[in-house]
């Protein structure tokens, strides 16, 4: 059975992009090049990875076998590297973390840059995703970190208290709902919906919520950003359900109103993989999120 380290990265970026064409440009070789290594790694394990279908490059239930051996050979290769890093000039590595838009927006994008600023040698991938999948991400090694909102029943994980945060209503200052001291989502659905992006983890959780209590969400546009959507909520177009955590820069005539819903309150939380023994660099990225005083001070008065 011979092959190369090589062969299991580029299998490693086919199967993350489920196509061989962007798994070959992300190792630097050609995709007939790419090509003729999956084959000879299919050859030595003796059996196929992937099936072609309408879709990109699906794995094999085989596949779905070696996907997780070599999520954790490069993880231990990582963690190599990065613990042999400390010995010649720091930190050095790549980390990946998942979160909702709440967590990302509010909190750990700029946590994060900080952290890329005083550690100059690691790189990261920062990816939004809703709440409910992070779990499994951390458990299937798709990334390194996860920070969500609400519980989890997910075994195998490390969990800590990140910070907590709310959701409000922002409106017009003139609008209807503007001296109201709290509203149900029910009525607040009655009045037109600035939203963020259709995948925003923020979009969907506000789509499903709406369809779980039977009202429709009538939106009349999608922004990119939090603070686009502020930004129209002022200029008259809609209202908008946002995190509390984003309302530093609430732009002139803009007003919020508290949700009175239980789930309006959002504890998020950190997730790693219970005895996952992260790379350095990741453990201390972990350190540098809990320990942001302005996420902290969140939590000391929750």
């Amino acid at each position: 059975m011979r092959y190369e380290l090589t062969d299991l990265k580029l299998f490693l970026e086919i199967a993350q992009a489920r196509s061989l064409s962007a798994g070959a440009s992300a190792v630097h070789i050609t995709a007939s090049s790419a090509s003729y290594r999956l084959k000879n790694l299919e050859q030595a394990l003796g059996t196929a990875l992937f099936v072609r279908t309408s879709r990109g490059m699906d794995l094999t239930p085989a596949g779905e076998t070696v996907l997780a051996h070599a999520r954790e050979l490069f993880e231990g290769v990582e963690r190599m590297h990065g613990e042999v890093g400390r010995f010649i000039s720091g930190l050095k590595g790549h980390v990946r973390i998942a979160a909702n838009s709440s967590a990302l927006n509010g909190f750990a994008t700029a946590s994060i840059g900080r952290f890329l600023v005083l550690n100059p040698d690691v790189d990261a991938d920062i990816e939004e995703r809703q709440s409910e999948t992070i779990p499994a991400a951390v458990l299937a090694r798709e990334v390194d970190i996860g920070i969500f909102a609400g519980p989890t029943e997910a075994g195998g994980l490390e969990l800590h208290r990140y910070a907590m945060d709310r959701l409000v209503i922002a409106v017009p200052g003139a609008h209807a709902l503007a001296g109201e001291r709290e509203v149900k989502l029910g009525a607040a659905l009655e009045f037109d919906f600035v939203c963020m992006s259709r995948a925003s983890s923020n979009f969907l959780f506000l789509r499903d919520t709406a369809q779980r209590i039977g009202r429709p969400l009538r939106t009349r546009l999608h922004a990119h950003s939090f603070e686009a959507v502020l930004s129209l909520v002022a200029a008259g177009l809609g209202i908008a359900l946002v995190p509390t955590s984003v309302l530093a820069g609430l732009p002139p005539g803009v007003a919020t109103v508290p949700l009175a819903e239980p789930w309006a309150q959002r504890e998020l939380s950190l997730a790693v993989r219970a005895g996952g023994r992260l790379p350095s660099f990741a453990q201390a990225l972990v350190q540098f999120l809990l320990e942001d005083p302005r996420v902290a001070m969140t939590r000391a008065g929750a």
